[in-house]
């Protein structure tokens, strides 16, 4: 009965000696957990609420028709200038066309309206010589008149001579009249054409713009990539009307880089500024630990910059702890953050009062 109990006994004191060693591990792991907790706390300010951001814009049509051709797939790396798609422009080549052959038309108006002036002109200067033909046959008249006259006074001619010799001299008055009437006109006549060739010109201008507009119109029709990137979904087939401002795929602007939006409690960025260094460390890749430089805080809270901005003063007043969002930008290589994805999840961790060396 004695050995039964003593066996009892020397294993109650393994059991005691394995639990005592057990509750120490666990005692002293604790500690360090609580330890390392309090030491990042005090030396680092930590946020889970972070993601990976990058440019994503949108690839819109500038004019509308039937996509005759698409050049790309989803996910596809392009390259600034690469086609990705093309719309029918045979409605915007004919176009093309007539604007041109209207440009053609009005810068023939030009030669015509040179040509006019060329008449014109001429008719002016024979004007000008029958002003002086008349004038010179008005004063003959006169001189005939004056003698006639005199001659009437002594009777040495008679009533009739006097009075044909009269309506001569009326007619050469009118004569002169009417040259110099004509000489004006075809000054001013040409003075008007040349206001036409001033229209004229300004149609040509803006026929040139016409088909400046129709050439951007069928260039248009051609929509290439604006920049080195990778495309998103595909969301249109050949043959789809689209219209224009319509959105037709979306693309990731790979020449921007990468930066990471990190929402940090108002109490938290008492400690940060701009230039601050920032260990970021990504959910998809537990371990891997990136390099980043805060380069901007915002200027409110984000919630102040949501569709409905809270108002306080309605009564509902319910005190919570606001974030102000905190762009990081990643400064490792860019094989190294490659891997990031828009949209993934971080933990951002910013050492108080730490400078950028850059």
């Amino acid at each position: 009965m004695s050995t039964t109990q003593n066996q009892f006994n020397n294993s109650d004191k393994l059991i005691t000696k394995i639990t005592a060693w057990v509750a120490g591990v666990i005692l002293i792991g604790l500690s360090i957990w609580g330890l390392t907790t309090l030491w990042e706390l005090w030396k680092y300010e930590v946020t889970e609420d972070a993601q990976i951001e990058e440019y994503i814009n949108p690839v819109t049509s500038r004019v509308g028709g039937y996509v005759r051709e698409i050049r790309y797939e989803e996910n596809q790396s392009v390259k600034k200038g690469d086609t990705l798609l093309i719309i029918d422009n045979r409605e915007y080549q004919l176009e093309q066309e007539e604007a041109e052959a209207a440009l053609l038309n009005a810068k023939a108006q030009i030669g015509v309206l040179q040509s006019s002036v060329q008449t014109t002109s001429k008719n002016a200067t024979v004007n000008e010589g029958q002003i002086a033909a008349a004038k010179a046959k008005l004063w003959h008249q006169e001189q005939e008149f004056v003698r006639y006259e005199k001659l009437l006074q002594v009777e040495a001619v008679t009533q009739q001579q006097f009075e044909n010799v009269k309506t001569a001299l009326e007619v050469a008055k009118a004569e002169y009249k009417s040259v110099q009437d004509a000489y004006q006109a075809s000054l001013s006549k040409v003075n008007d054409i040349e206001v036409q060739r001033e229209v004229a010109l300004a149609e040509i201008k803006r026929r040139e713009a016409v088909v400046d507009r129709n050439r951007l119109d069928v260039s248009y029709t051609v929509i290439t990539a604006p920049y080195d990137g990778k495309m998103g979904r595909k969301t249109i087939q050949n043959g789809q009307m689209i219209q224009a401002g319509q959105t037709l795929a979306f693309i990731v602007d790979q020449h921007e880089g990468k930066w990471v939006i990190a929402n940090f409690k108002e109490t938290q960025i008492r400690h940060m500024h701009t230039g601050q260094l920032v260990d970021i460390e990504a959910d998809a890749l537990p371990g891997e630990h990136f390099n980043g430089r805060i380069v901007s805080l915002s200027p409110a809270t984000g919630s102040r910059f949501s569709l409905l901005p809270p108002d306080n003063s309605t009564g509902n007043f319910v005190k919570i702890t606001q974030r102000i969002p905190v762009r990081i930008l990643l400064t490792d290589a860019k094989s190294k953050i490659d891997y990031l994805r828009a949209g993934m999840n971080a933990i951002v961790m910013v050492k108080k009062g730490t400078l950028s060396n850059e």
